[in-house]
């Protein structure tokens, strides 16, 4: 298989092709949209994180100039009077489960009206006691959330990750509160820590966190009151699921429903199908466009925040340094709703080393707080900093260089995920070998109160079928359409696939994207999927319309299409370079010339059945200052397997960002609910996400380890990044003073505690 070096565009850096645009303020946003006749639309949002409905009162709301409408579950036009499943994320029935689920929607001519009709909805609440906490939700004494059952099951690791769910997990009996719990085993975990010569457990807890996009949840949409069908203008990660979401909600077919899919203003796994079920409720019910933005606040109170949660693990290995066991036990907060995260949880704390025994338990608890959902590489960051952690720790007892002992002990192609299944081709130790060859470990003196730390990862990744369309057009421009919408620089590589195969420059090629009645199917935009299930499609389609150039040139040069090589944009007869037709001619006369060929276009399809993991490896060097806890990332090097890198540029953005988010999980980023289940730090203000000056100097090292099943080697590339930077970062502050920080973030206040613990216990 070539490698990127051997190709005229792939593996060359270009920037984005979206990116002037943006920077320059020409790029449009759902939120810019104008459309005739438009109203406005208010969520009305419960105080209360569980209560039963009692009443509403429209009457006050309805006398504002310029409201028209207030709407409550039963006005919708839905599947069933009262929708409880977030999934579909319409208003609440006769009760609220956490603080801020929609009860009412106020639309109005204005913003403005519709916000003050919003204000004098008024809700007669039945205040119930409340499950705020999931490590007690659980317990004997907690309310119960869900009396008659569970609503809805919308699983993440199905939109992000594919999860082989075998024999080797098991479904036990649930406590109260608890949804899944999830069970996997191998061998004789008792017996081998009771021999190992060196056993670690520690405990661990995480906090959840927002995905910190810029963009608030918005979505705009317009009913068709002759076909009876609506289309719905949004930012959207996840069209394929949303569309159908939509379709089954409000009883319509799928061709009804019509998605424009605008610029995402990041998204990070929230952008999918959140808001808009409703608004395309509200709009059909009302018989009007209706667009609805959410205000920062409203945001943070509505939408799905990665799951905090809580992992004891327990490592055991031999005094040659070869892990025996694994135990980990993983309390993970749902939120209100089902979330489907605790298989994924499973597979990435017990696959990513050689444990010959391993006992693996994950229950998904419930509490009255927002449905937790996807955040790039859902759940991750979290496990592994758990995981990484106490590798580490273990490490250090049987005094083992960390990259050796993780080099010693880590997957390879072949070796077992925790459900039995191998994985596939795997690049993890090229990672670790790249980074031991690297100055800044191999030289990683440190003065007082400097530490450093590594952390590997892999993302398991996922495929799923996609096709696009290709065409010429008389004027030579190449033209992809899409289906995959791109919220991280994806359509930026693939326009290197389609320039590459018909050797024009990228600047003739254009990609097309964003309708659902006119692009063709292809994979959502999760868990680095895209450029994976995608690659094939393009390379497909543009040696389709390849085949079509050289035939439409053999009949005009009077050669066998054998003889004929496409290069630098034209078609000649090999050795003959001066006989040539460029694309742009054959186009044109392809379109015009009812003899010919007729117009030069192909479409391609790719169905990769075998996913491609991802790995990653980091070292973070930090600075602590014992006197008050602060932690500074000093510099960051990030290394990550990518398969074969299309566009280097975009990679290092994408492992340069995840970075930066990981730094995020580490020492910043929080959502705080108090006992009543109210989230206390809902803004930007209260809500810590890294600055620009506490970044440090981050070196990203690509890695090619070529995937035998992905088109050119292609592997997805944008959640590894963000997965090891936590884990590297507290690996770092026990580097500096020898204290294990046992939470996430790792805040000034509690890196100082440990270390005050800590001296006060050798003093």
């Amino acid at each position: 298989m070539n490698k990127s070096s051997d190709y005229t565009y792939i593996g060359k850096p270009r920037k984005s092709i979206e990116g002037g645009r943006k920077v320059t303020g020409c790029e449009p946003y759902t939120s810019d949209l104008v459309i005739a006749g438009m109203h406005h639309a208010r969520p009305v949002l419960s105080p209360y994180a569980h209560a039963g409905i009692r009443a509403v009162d429209k009457s006050e709301a309805l006398t504002v100039p310029g409201v028209t409408h207030v709407l409550t579950a039963a006005d919708l036009p839905t599947r069933d009077a009262v929708i409880k499943s977030r999934s579909t994320c319409t208003l609440a029935g006769d009760r609220v489960v956490f603080t801020g689920q929609p009860v009412a929607v106020v639309i109005a001519r204005s913003a403005e009206a519709a916000e003050a009709g919003a204000e004098l909805v008024h809700i007669e609440y039945d205040v119930q006691p409340v499950a705020a906490n999931f490590m007690t939700a659980s317990g004997p004494d907690a309310p119960e959330i869900w009396p008659d059952g569970l609503p809805g099951d919308q699983s993440i690791a199905d939109g992000h990750a594919t999860v082989d769910e075998t024999a080797a997990t098991k479904e036990i009996e649930k406590p109260k509160n608890v949804h899944h719990i999830h069970r996997h085993e191998r061998g004789d975990v008792e017996k081998a820590l009771a021999t190992a010569d060196v056993v670690v457990r520690r405990n661990y807890r995480t906090a959840r966190v927002h995905q910190g996009y810029l963009e608030p949840m918005v979505s705009t949409a317009v009913p068709d009151p002759v076909s009876g069908g609506i289309t719905i203008y949004l930012p959207c990660q996840t069209p394929v699921w949303t569309r159908a979401a939509i379709a089954e909600l409000l009883r319509l077919e799928k061709r009804q429903v019509h998605l424009v899919n605008m610029t995402v203003g990041g998204g990070f796994g929230s952008k999918n199908g959140i808001l808009d079920p409703l608004v395309a409720a509200c709009a059909l019910a009302v018989g009007r466009p209706v667009s609805m933005v959410l205000t920062r606040t409203e945001d943070f109170l509505t939408t799905t925040p990665s799951a905090g949660g809580d992992w004891d693990i327990e490592i055991g290995a031999d005094k040659s340094g070869a892990i025996t066991a694994l135990r980990a036990d993983i309390r993970s907060d749902a939120g209100a709703f089902a979330s489907g995260l605790g298989s994924l949880l499973a597979l990435l704390v017990g696959s990513y080393y050689k444990f010959p025994n391993l006992l693996v338990e994950v229950a998904e608890i419930n509490t009255n707080t927002p449905h937790c959902g996807p955040y790039r590489a859902p759940g991750a960051p979290q496990t592994i900093f758990a995981l990484e952690s106490t590798i580490d720790d273990l490490a250090h007892e049987l005094q083992i260089d960390p990259l050796e002992f993780r080099l010693q002990n880590c997957v390879e192609t072949g070796d077992l995920t925790v459900s039995d299944s191998p994985w596939q081709s795997v690049g993890l130790k090229a990672c670790l070998e790249r980074l031991r060859e690297h100055p800044a470990w191999r030289d990683r003196n440190c003065a007082a109160d400097e530490g450093v730390g590594i952390a590997l990862a892999i993302w398991p990744g996922g495929a799923c079928p996609s096709s696009t369309v290709c065409r010429v057009s008389g004027d030579g421009v190449v033209t992809v359409h899409i289906g995959s919408p791109d919220i991280s620089g994806t359509h930026s590589g693939l326009v290197l696939v389609a320039a590459e195969t018909l050797t024009v420059s990228p600047d003739q090629v254009e990609i097309v994207t964003g309708d659902s009645d006119t692009n063709p199917h292809s994979v959502d935009a999760a868990g680095s999927m895209v450029t994976y299930s995608v690659t094939g499609a393009v390379l497909a389609a543009a040696t389709g319309v390849k085949t079509k150039l050289l035939e439409a040139a053999a009949e005009k040069l009077e050669a066998h299409v054998d003889d004929l090589l496409l290069e630098n944009g034209a078609v000649h007869v090999n050795g003959v370079p001066d006989r040539r037709f460029t694309i742009a001619e054959l186009a044109a006369e392809a379109e015009t010339n009812g003899g010919g060929p007729g117009p030069i276009m192909a479409d391609g399809q790719a169905a990769v059945p075998i996913n491609a993991p991802a790995a990653a490896v980091q070292m973070v060097k930090v600075h602590v200052d014992r006197e008050t806890g602060e932690v500074t990332p000093l510099h960051m090097v990030a290394v990550q397997d990518v398969g074969t890198a299309l566009n280097p540029l975009m990679i290092e953005g994408q492992m340069h960002g995840g970075a930066v988010q990981g730094l995020g999980f580490a020492l910043h980023e929080r959502m705080v609910y108090d006992d009543d289940g109210q989230l206390i730090s809902a803004s930007f203000l209260d809500y810590d996400l890294p600055k620009a000056h506490q970044v440090p100097t981050i070196e990203a090292v690509i890695v090619e380890t070529p995937s035998p099943e992905g088109a050119l080697g292609v592997r997805g590339v944008g959640e590894p990044p963000i997965i090891p930077g936590a884990a590297a970062v507290g690996n770092a502050i026990r580097d500096a003073t020898g204290v294990r920080i046992n939470e996430l973030p790792m805040r000034p206040e509690v890196v100082w505690r440990a270390i005050e613990k800590a001296h006060g216990a050798h003093s």
